[in-house]
């Protein structure tokens, strides 16, 4: 009995790890909203060591459709402006002398569905991922059930783990379908 409650837990963490890591994928799908996120593939050249652009400058959104980086070093500019360049994020900096302005254009209905599509990709990669935690969970009880764990027992717990399976495809649907809603808002 023990062993199965430990396979089930680990069943629900691994799972739970497929759904943050779904969450963590859809926000570097930009939405056209600008999002302090969009840069965090960004890396600057810091006096020859690759750092986040996060650890040299400031990242603020003073609205929807504007991002402004104050690095904390003025020399600093160009090698942010140029990094950004280099992240090929469809973007095109601007340098005021003391911050970095970035306008995140508006969404064409053609890249919105691009969005979409691997928004749906992203989902689709996370229920592959539960449903191998729920192969290796069912393996395991098998293995449990040769070792002379009763059937009635082992039945159970392969209802359990569908049963948590579904509730976490349901979780990546949702989660599909308001990122859906956000890319296709205009």
């Amino acid at each position: 009995m023990e062993e199965i409650e430990f396979i089930l837990d680990s069943t629900k963490e691994a799972m739970n790890g497929s759904v943050a890591h779904l969450e963590k994928s859809f926000l570097n799908i930009r939405a056209g909203k600008a999002s302090p996120q969009m840069l965090g593939s960004v890396f600057v050249d810091y006096y020859g060591s690759q750092t986040p652009l996060s650890q040299v400058a400031n990242v603020n959104i003073p609205d929807a459709r504007t991002i402004t980086i104050q690095p904390y070093e003025k020399s600093m500019l160009q090698p942010i402006e140029k990094a950004i360049m280099i992240a090929n994020l469809g973007f095109n900096p601007m340098n005021n002398g003391d911050i970095v302005i970035i306008s995140v254009p508006p969404l064409t209905e053609e890249r919105r569905r691009d969005l979409v599509k691997q928004a749906k990709q992203e989902a689709e990669d996370a229920k592959i991922g539960i449903r191998n935690h729920r192969k290796d969970a069912n393996s395991d009880i098998k293995k449990l059930e040769k070792d002379g764990t009763s059937e009635d027992l082992c039945k159970k717990a392969e209802d359990d783990v569908q049963k948590l399976t579904d509730v976490y495809i349901k979780k990546v649907e949702e989660h599909l379908a308001l990122k859906e809603a956000e890319i296709m808002k205009v």
